[in-house]
């Protein structure tokens, strides 16, 4: 089989695209033929070598696929051979098949495709974590999302609405306010402009956002701090800014304030029960129309590179997918 390789830290575009053996469940695994794999931007830090944890070389990137089951390792009862499965794991997606644990890939929801299944679950798992586990988002309060047109950002607007909250999302582009409209955002500004700690105020009339949903930090989350309610919560999700910021804790204090972390890998790896509770939910959610992933790019595995560049350069709204095989 094909797949992505990479044999020492490097830019994506220095990936090996090598031929490799078709791996072989073990005890309680299964081989899944991808057909979609989800493009996201842990996937450039894992092979920038700028991820928290180092694997071992060489790796295949990748954290999530969808596809159909090819073959059950011995013990595996819960699902059938020619199963439609979405599957999250912490690397080895970038290729055309995959081994995963059976206990981490779960049914393909309802009509749901599989470009759109390759990039339903860490997002949407991601900000459902975040807003409900985390920040405990109550119906009409005010969300604050940035980067609303990126996969993180679109899921945590379209689970906003579906909260009842009263959604705020950033974006820098004419194109990408558009999108986050068309996910549900009540308001959309252009974060590129000085004053949007101002419109969020305006919007909000001077309350500030209840609660603010942070994949950008730096300056993103400077500014956050002083158009955030009294009480708030800022979500901290990530740093695709490139800078890591910190805060006064004299800022904290005067208006009791909690900066809140977001690490859903970790969580989901340490509480599989709550990783399923999500899940259900989530599909629940989707059968209901209230949620659905954006697909805005599809590239055959073999572009994984140029994909991985498109997405580093914000080139892309929602969701990317890489297709591994074609849906017959």
């Amino acid at each position: 089989m094909k797949a992505w390789q990479v044999h020492q830290f490097c830019e994506p575009s220095e990936m090996s695209f090598d031929e490799v053996p078709t791996p072989t469940p073990g005890d309680g695994e299964v081989l899944v033929r991808n057909r979609a794999v989800g493009v996201n931007f842990f996937d450039i830090l894992f092979i920038q070598g700028k991820y928290q944890s180092k694997p071992a070389f060489p790796f295949t990137p990748g954290g999530e696929t969808a596809g159909t089951i090819e073959e059950l390792g011995p013990g595996v009862s819960r699902c059938s051979v020619g199963d439609r499965v979405l599957a999250r794991k912490t690397l080895g997606g970038y290729a055309e098949y995959s081994v995963l644990p059976a206990k981490q890939v779960f049914p393909i929801p309802g009509e749901m495709d599989y470009p759109e299944a390759s990039g339903y679950f860490v997002v949407y798992q991601t900000s459902y974590f975040a807003l409900h586990d985390r920040a405990q988002l109550s119906p009409d309060e005010w969300l604050l999302v940035h980067a609303g047109a990126s996969g993180v950002g679109m899921s945590a607007i379209q689970l906003g609405k579906a909260a009842g909250a009263r959604v705020i999302a950033t974006a820098g582009s004419p194109s990408k306010r558009d999108f986050c409209t068309a996910q549900g955002a009540d308001y959309v500004i252009d974060y590129r402009e000085s004053g949007w700690v101002d419109q969020v105020k305006e919007i909000t009339v001077g309350a500030g956002a209840d609660v603010i949903y942070d994949p950008v930090g730096g300056d993103v989350f400077d500014l956050s701090t002083k158009c955030i309610a009294p009480g708030g919560r800022l979500l901290v999700v990530g740093f695709a800014s490139g800078r890591i910021p910190t805060i006064a804790a004299n800022r904290i204090l005067l208006k009791n304030i909690s900066i809140v972390g977001v690490f859903w890998g970790r969580e989901s790896e340490e509480n599989q029960d709550s990783m399923r509770q999500r899940h259900r939910e989530l599909d629940r959610l989707y059968e209901a129309g209230k949620i659905r992933p954006a697909v805005s790019a599809k590239y055959p595995l073999a572009e994984a590179p140029m994909a991985l560049a498109d997405l580093a350069e914000r080139r892309m709204s929602g969701k990317v997918a890489l297709i591994a095989d074609p849906e017959p």
